[in-house]
């Protein structure tokens, strides 16, 4: 299928306009809705995992009501099983496309990972071969969700922990063949490609040279843990339970330089701080973002 096609197919699939454009954004924690509300943070919006309001009703949906009614929202899948092996699973897709609904996102998002089996689900996100075979299941996984949702879907890279000895392609050229065949974009997570590169010895930089910026529509930030492996490497547990990494911001800047301003989200997901020390990471993605504009304006007007 040429790129054409590609349009013609999905050509029905319009994310809405926009409203988080250069803003840096949250994970939102029903913990820190009074904190929000109290003193309403501007020019930000929120992300919340899909999974945890796929019920009907109850205090989870009347806290996101609450801050949908002031914010953008995104929503992030966690729980689709992209790469999994078998179909997905139809009520899963059902209840996540409701949500979708309810809500009205700016961005929706998921992982390239698997996550279940047979009729059992991991709390995982676990790694995939990048091969043909799973290239194509892969494509049809991602237009089986954008036909639910009749949007386009935001594809995230995994941090990882073991690599295939059977990929053929790396994990750049296999996304970018993803966003190519669906048309679908891409979320990239720098705290993840940091983990994985630090895990697998290779180098960050590599990664972001060939990952395909121009299809990113979102970019994730969050902390690591690091432990060490049995011989004693580094090994770096993407927990999303402290603040971003000093080489994390650096990767990022570098991203943004080329991006120019685009939606960050800090997710913070475990070992809560108090909002204010979220917030304080949110102002400085937000921060970087202006520098980075900025940038770009002085490098246009010397020519570059």
């Amino acid at each position: 299928m040429t790129n054409a096609d590609v349009v013609a197919a999905h050509r029905h699939l319009r994310a809405p306009v926009s409203r988080v454009a250069g803003l840096a954004g949250a994970s939102f924690k029903h913990e820190h809705l009074s904190a929000i509300l109290k003193d309403p943070p501007q020019d930000t919006f929120f992300e919340v995992h899909a999974e945890n309001y796929m019920g009907a009703g109850g205090p989870p949906h009347r806290a996101l009501e609450s801050i949908r009614r002031e914010y953008p929202l995104s929503i992030h899948g966690v729980c689709m099983s992209i790469g999994g092996s078998q179909a997905l699973d139809t009520e899963h897709l059902r209840r996540f496309q409701d949500v979708c609904k309810r809500y009205e996102p700016d961005l929706v998002s998921e992982h390239l990972a698997w996550s279940s089996h047979s009729d059992t689900f991991f709390n995982d996100l676990l790694p995939l071969p990048y091969t043909k075979g799973m290239l194509a299941r892969v494509c049809a996984h991602v237009d089986q969700v954008q036909e639910a949702i009749g949007r386009p879907l935001l594809l995230e890279n995994p941090s990882t922990y073991v690599v295939f000895a059977s990929s053929t392609m790396s994990e750049p050229e296999f996304l970018k063949e993803v966003a190519e065949r669906t048309g679908c974009g891409l979320l990239l997570d720098v705290n993840n490609v940091f983990v994985s590169a630090t895990n697998h010895g290779y180098e960050a930089k590599t990664y972001l040279d060939e990952f395909p910026l121009d299809a990113v529509g979102q970019v994730h930030l969050a902390g690591h843990t690091q432990q060490h492996d049995d011989e004693g490497a580094p090994l770096l547990i993407d927990s999303h339970d402290g603040p971003v990494a000093v080489p994390v911001w650096a990767f990022y800047e570098r991203v943004i330089k080329q991006l120019g301003p685009i939606p960050t989200l800090i997710e913070w997901d475990s070992a809560l701080p108090a909002w204010d020390v979220l917030w304080a990471q949110v102002k400085k993605a937000q921060e970087r973002m202006v520098g980075c504009d900025v940038a770009v304006v002085e490098g246009g007007n010397d020519g570059h």
